[in-house]
């Protein structure tokens, strides 16, 4: 198999990991399984009765449920199978002679990186760092395979579009103010703190001077039980939401003006349909922001949140590629 379709493949695959992470995480099932790599010492649910005992044997202070069990489990054996889908994007592109070998080595060690993550984030109850962390990882996961399938392509601008270029820094923080406010949006999911504040624009009450950013930002809060649900009080949670939505504020004014000046400054065809998908993806990120507002965090529109956080950084990605690539 050449190595351009399998990357897509990979990609797609990899992008069905992040939004099944995200399904577990946001269905409450992230120690469905209280162990790792298997389920109460199983390769699958426990669903038989003598399983089921066997489990409550092994486990006895955790009680078997089998739904959120199955959630888990099913997100690891994709996470599993796109481990194998990296293991031969590596052998191939070995194999082949014209092809990149440190992207796809540094794609490999991050997949191992992020298998060790999702076995801390069960063995260490879904401490918020680690949880962070392992979204974090599939994102920049994703980011790689798709500058590793970008490399596959001959992409250039037409005559170097010297005025597009000059758009090169504004494209290179943009992404930057990306990365932060998607970092931020993991803090304030493994926090549990999306309800934090339930009315628009900011937050109800006197959000102001009940800000709490030292305890907030904490990475190193301990609990001698699980995290799950959280354990940062009112203050703190409130304090993440509210720099999550300041940051969104920021986000998406800085990334509409790079696609406002992209349309102006640009004569490449590719670099238009890059603002204009950017311009799409952002009021569509935007507006499902407000919809987990005022909707209370719908599943589903909250799911769809994470995929478009994705659907934003690739773009990102491609436009910083794109400008920065040599003519």
């Amino acid at each position: 198999m050449q190595l351009s379709p399998l990357l897509k493949l990979t990609l797609v695959f990899t992008l069905c990991v992040i939004l099944m992470g995200a399904y577990t995480r946001l269905s409450d099932a992230g120690l469905g399984c209280p162990d790792w790599p298997g389920c109460y010492g199983m390769l699958k649910v426990p669903t038989q009765s003598h399983e089921l005992n066997q489990a409550q044997i092994a486990f006895p202070e955790h009680i078997v449920e089998p739904e959120k069990a199955w959630l888990e489990m099913i997100h690891r054996y994709i996470a599993g199978t796109l481990g194998l889908f990296v293991v031969y994007i590596l052998f191939i592109s070995f194999r082949t002679q014209d092809a990149p070998k440190k992207l796809p080595s540094a794609i490999a060690v991050l997949i191992l990186f992020q298998a060790a993550l999702g076995m801390w984030t069960v063995t260490m109850k879904l401490m918020p760092i680690v949880v962070m962390s392992h979204l974090i990882g599939g994102f920049a996961l994703i980011s790689l395979l798709w500058i590793l399938y970008l490399r596959t392509k001959p992409l250039r601008i037409p005559g170097g579009d010297s005025r597009a270029r000059k758009l090169a820094p504004l494209a290179l923080i943009s992404l930057v103010i990306l990365v932060m406010q998607i970092v931020l949006g993991g803090w304030t999911s493994s926090n549990y703190a999306a309800l934090a504040c339930t009315k628009l624009p900011i937050c109800e009450g006197d959000w102001i001077n009940n800000l709490d950013p030292l305890h907030a930002f904490n990475p190193l809060h301990k609990t001698e039980g699980s995290y799950e649900f959280g354990i940062l009080d009112y203050s703190s949670r409130m304090t993440i939401h509210v720099a999550h939505r300041f940051g969104a504020i920021i986000t998406a004014t800085l990334l509409l003006w790079l696609a406002y000046k992209m349309l102006t400054q640009s004569r490449s065809s590719l670099l238009k349909r890059a603002a204009w998908t950017l311009i799409s993806l952002v009021i569509i990120q935007v507006v499902l922001g407000i919809s987990n507002v005022v909707l209370h965090l719908p599943l589903g529109i909250a799911v769809s949140h994470n995929a478009g956080a994705a659907l934003l950084l690739l773009t990102m990605v491609f436009i910083n590629y794109a400008l920065w690539r040599k003519a």
